[in-house]
């Protein structure tokens, strides 16, 4: 299947460009106004729905998706999240602010119609955040491995439904955020005394789960993004995510053979390509030199390039100042005009 075919398919055209999806600051309207003004729709990019983490604990990326959990509650203990027996503060607070989150995207998409992506955390790298009462993290008990899997899934179908309630000519892309997954897959994510590590998760078991957690979105385009280098592109894609989002830089070219397979497959690339923090930006070409070059070395038809890649940023922009924050995005579409009008 072509990768054109693969995203008519899906009913969605991802456009251009795009972010990951933290940003800098704590004013939820002004990273709306920002995110919606860039990216206006297929033709120019994708908006998304803004995280802030500096606002604190409950507008992080593992306390916005704990507090999206069904019959399942976290509370932040000095150690970081921890599973607790009710609701408290630090639920409500995480509530409050995607609510906040929410009523500025919808206040900023009046009349919009086009693809809009909204980021959760995945089941296994929020299983390796979070924290069992006894302090260990969830990873290390099989059972309440899946009792989050299937608990984060009912809070993402909830969430999905009150985003098409508020902007009702949205394409909803979900976003599923595993940097840890790789960790997972691998053994190598610590236990809680530093001195050993937490078995590695059989591919197969984390598959499934994903492929659950995937599922809520009732056949909808479904992103996974890992900013960490040696990502499962063949796993990802099994599981049934329809694009795969990556720091672009941590490639090597043992990765050529999936990243072929994926394109020729009809997965969409996210090539995050533009540092996430603040520094010089090259000129739009040569931000997407790697990805030519890369093209070239598969073989792949040059033609395919803007129906393949949807260019980003490296990762989240929380790291930067508002004002990169800002330019980083317009150079996210800048650099994708350049690819499309360019492709050799």
């Amino acid at each position: 299947m072509s990768s054109t075919a693969a995203n008519e398919n899906s009913g969605v055209r991802f456009g251009p460009a795009t972010g990951v999806g933290s940003m800098p600051g704590g004013d939820a309207r002004e990273a709306a106004r920002t995110v919606t003004g860039t990216f206006e729709g297929p033709e120019t990019g994708m908006p998304y729905l803004p995280e802030l983490p500096a606002r604190g604990p409950g507008a992080d990326m593992i306390g916005r998706s704990a507090g999206m959990l069904v019959e399942l509650y976290a509370r932040v203990e000095p150690s970081g999240w921890r599973l607790g027996d009710r609701p408290g503060r630090d639920t409500r607070r995480a509530a409050s602010w995607l609510g906040e989150d929410l009523d500025a995207l919808e206040e900023f998409t009046q009349g919009y119609e086009g693809p809009l992506k909204v980021q959760a955390v995945g089941p296994w790298t929020l299983a390796a955040a979070l924290e069992l009462r006894n302090g260990e993290a969830v990873l290390s008990d099989p059972g309440a491995c899946r009792d989050l899997a299937a608990s984060l899934a009912e809070g993402l179908r909830l969430h999905l439904a009150e985003v098409r309630r508020r902007v009702p000519g949205a394409q909803v892309v979900l976003q599923l955020d595993e940097p840890s997954l790789t960790a997972v897959l691998r053994g190598q994510v610590r236990t809680a005394s530093g001195y050993r590590t937490h078995r590695a998760v059989d591919r197969q078991v984390v598959e499934a789960a994903l492929r659950d957690v995937v599922g809520v979105h009732g056949g909808g385009p479904v992103v996974v993004h890992s900013c960490a280098p040696d990502v499962p592109f063949a796993l990802l894609r099994r599981a049934g995510a329809s694009a795969i989002s990556f720091d672009f830089s941590l490639l090597t070219e043992r990765d050529d053979e999936v990243i072929g397979e994926a394109v020729e497959s009809g997965t969409r690339l996210l090539a995050g390509v533009v540092p996430g923090t603040d520094g010089p930006l090259s000129d739009p070409a040569g931000s997407v030199m790697g990805v030519r070059t890369l093209w070239r070395r598969l073989g792949l038809s040059p033609g395919l390039l803007a129906d393949a890649v949807t260019v980003t940023p490296s990762c989240g922009l929380a790291g930067a100042s508002p004002e990169y924050a800002r330019r980083a995005l317009a150079h996210c579409v800048r650099a994708a005009r350049s690819l499309a009008d360019n492709p050799e």
